[in-house]
């Protein structure tokens, strides 16, 4: 079974920081993409960033110049670094890997952001 496990969301005021991190286990998921997704209450889940094995990203308008995705791959862990946090990301955030065509999915994390 893959497995991802997501960390560092919490309550946060307006214009603060926050750090997520979502390892996985195993040791193939270094050649494959990862990404962040978030769904609000009430709402769809979107794409909030992704990398690719080589560290190419892509965002989401919303949190472009805001957010920055990074990944180690000896790892297998995914980070997104959140500043300048808005009260419309809060969210679960959920940690993403494509291995093939399946998608895996880790628990979730909380991030509030609100004063």
């Amino acid at each position: 079974q893959v497995q991802l496990v997501e960390s560092g969301g919490g309550l946060v005021q307006p214009g603060g920081s926050l750090r997520l991190s979502c390892a996985a286990s195993g040791s193939i998921f270094g050649i494959s993409p990862m990404g962040w997704y978030r769904q609000a209450s009430g709402n769809q889940r979107e794409l909030v960033a992704t990398i690719t094995s080589g560290g190419s990203t892509n965002y989401a308008d919303s949190v472009k110049g805001r957010f920055t995705i990074s990944r180690d791959n000896a790892k297998n862990t995914v980070y997104l670094q959140m500043n300048s946090l808005k009260p419309e990301d809060t969210a679960v955030y959920y940690c993403n890997v494509k291995i093939t065509v399946l998608n895996y999915w880790g628990q979730g994390t909380q991030v509030t952001v609100s004063s």
